[in-house]
C-alpha cells in the first residue's frame, strides 16, 4: 500500500525546522546536493555503499556533516536507517541512483522519510510502466518523435533504444531505415551478447530526429504563490560513450569499427538557445507541468528535464518550421552541474529571487540545486514544510 502524503506531513510536522538536514543517496548528483544544501545553511546526510563511498567520505568529506554506510543501498529502507534519518529531521532529495538502487515499489510503500518533491511521479522514468514518460507527453499534446511500433512499420531512419543486457538501467540504442537492416543490427547485437531477446521485445522505434539536442532544465515550484509555476534553468547536452568516441573519428574510420555503438553517459556540456526558439521550451514545460498535476498529483516538484531537439517539423512539408522535440523526462534532480556555470539564465533566476536569497544571507543562484534548497529554507522557516513533500 502506498505511503500517504498525510502519513508524510505528520512526520515533518514533527521536525525541527531550525535543524533541517538534507539527505541524498551517494551517486549520481550527490555533490550538487552536498554544496547547495551547505550553501544554505543546512546539515547533510549521504547514504553511501561500501566500495563506492571514497567520493564522498574522502574526497568531499566537508560536504557531508553525517554517513550512513551500507552493504547496499537497498538496505537503506531497513526501519533502523529510517529512523535515525528521521531523527536527524531529514528531507531527501531522490536522483537517478535512488530510483535505480531502492525501486519504486520501496520508495512508495515502504520509504517512511520526507521525499522533497513528488515520490510517485519518479516511476514514469521507466518506459516498461503504462502510464509513463511518454504516455504523459502525449497526453500532454507535447511534440514527440513518430513512435513505430513494429520493425515492419520502418519507412525512415529510425533510433531504437534497448536495454543493456548486463546492465538493464543503461541502454544500447542502434540505427535502422528499414525492416530489414533493423533486424540485422538487432541481430549483430543479440550475437555479442550486449541485449537479449526480451529487451528487444520492448525496445522503443521512433523517428530519428535530424536536429540539435538540447536537454532543458527547470525548476518545479510547489509554493506557487510565493515563487513561480517553474523556472527554467539553461540547457546542456550529455557526452556518451561509446558513441562520441567513435564520433571524434574521421567518417572513413567510423566505417571500418565493427562494434556495438553505447549511449552511456559520463558527462555534460553548456548550451546555449536562440532567444527566438525559447517560447518553444516554455510551452513544453507547461504543458508537462499541468498533466503531471492531473495525472500524478501534485504534479512535478524541483527539478527535472525534458531532453530533446530543436528540428524542423516533420509534418510541415516545406521543412520551414522548427519545433522542439521532446525524447525524454527526467522526473528527478537532471544531474547537469555544468549548468551553474554556463547557463546565463542562472544571473536571471537570481534577480528575480533576490530578496529572498538576500533574507538568507546569500547573493546569488550558483547552480540549478540552489533552487530547490531556497524552496525547503522558505518553508521550514514559514512552517510550510508538509506543502513541498511526499
Amino acid at each position: 500500500m502506498s505511503i500517504k502524503k498525510e502519513e508524510v506531513q505528520e512526520i515533518v510536522s514533527r521536525y525541527d525546522t531550525e535543524n533541517i538536514t538534507i539527505g541524498v543517496l551517494g551517486s549520481h548528483s550527490a555533490e550538487e546536493v552536498g554544496i547547495s544544501a551547505k550553501s544554505f545553511g543546512f546539515k547533510t546526510l549521504v547514504v553511501c555503499q561500501k566500495g563506492r563511498e571514497e567520493l564522498y567520505t574522502k574526497y568531499n568529506k566537508h560536504l557531508f556533516d553525517h554517513v550512513i554506510l551500507l552493504e547496499k543501498f537497498s538496505d537503506m529502507v531497513s526501519e533502523e536507517v529510517q529512523e535515525e534519518m528521521r531523527r536527524l529531521n531529514t528531507i531527501f532529495i531522490p536522483n537517478r541512483s535512488f530510483s535505480v538502487y531502492v525501486g519504486y515499489d520501496k520508495i512508495e510503500n515502504v520509504f517512511r522519510v520526507p521525499i522533497y518533491g513528488n515520490r510517485m511521479i519518479l516511476r514514469t522514468e521507466e518506459r516498461s510502466e503504462e502510464r509513463n514518460q511518454y504516455w504523459l507527453l502525449e497526453k500532454a499534446g507535447i511534440k514527440i518523435p513518430r513512435k513505430f511500433n513494429k520493425p515492419e512499420e520502418i519507412d525512415r531512419l529510425v533510433i531504437v533504444k534497448v536495454q543493456q543486457k548486463k546492465k538493464p538501467f543503461e541502454r544500447a540504442f542502434f540505427y535502422a531505415s528499414s525492416p530489414d537492416e533493423y533486424y540485422k543490427r538487432a541481430e549483430e547485437l543479440l550475437k555479442k551478447d550486449v541485449i537479449s531477446e526480451e529487451g528487444l521485445k520492448k525496445a522503443r522505434i521512433e523517428e530519428y530526429v535530424l536536429g540539435q539536442k538540447f536537454n532543458a532544465n527547470f525548476q518545479g515550484w510547489a509554493l506557487k504563490n510565493v515563487f513561480d509555476d517553474f523556472d527554467l534553468l539553461g540547457f546542456d547536452d550529455r557526452k556518451q560513450t561509446n558513441l562520441h568516441g567513435l564520433l571524434s573519428l574521421p567518417a572513413r574510420d567510423q566505417m571500418s569499427i565493427n562494434i556495438p555503438i553505447k549511449n552511456e553517459e559520463v558527462g555534460h556540456y553548456g548550451l546555449t538557445m536562440r532567444e527566438s526558439l525559447k517560447p518553444l521550451v516554455y510551452r513544453a514545460a507547461e504543458k508537462f507541468r499541468r498533466i503531471c498535476e492531473e495525472e500524478y498529483p501534485p504534479g512535478m516538484i524541483g527539478l527535472f528535464a525534458l531532453q530533446g531537439a530543436i528540428a524542423y517539423d516533420t509534418e510541415d512539408p516545406e521543412q520551414n518550421r522548427l519545433e522542439f522535440y521532446v525524447f525524454d523526462v527526467s522526473p528527478r534532480i537532471p544531474g547537469c552541474p555544468c549548468l551553474g556555470p554556463t547557463s546565463p539564465e542562472m544571473r536571471r533566476i537570481t534577480l528575480k529571487y533576490i530578496k529572498y536569497l538576500q533574507k538568507y544571507g546569500l547573493e546569488r543562484i550558483e547552480t540549478p540545486m540552489d533552487l530547490p534548497m531556497l524552496e525547503i529554507k522558505y518553508a521550514a522557516k514559514e512552517n510550510r514544510l508538509e506543502e513541498i513533500v511526499t
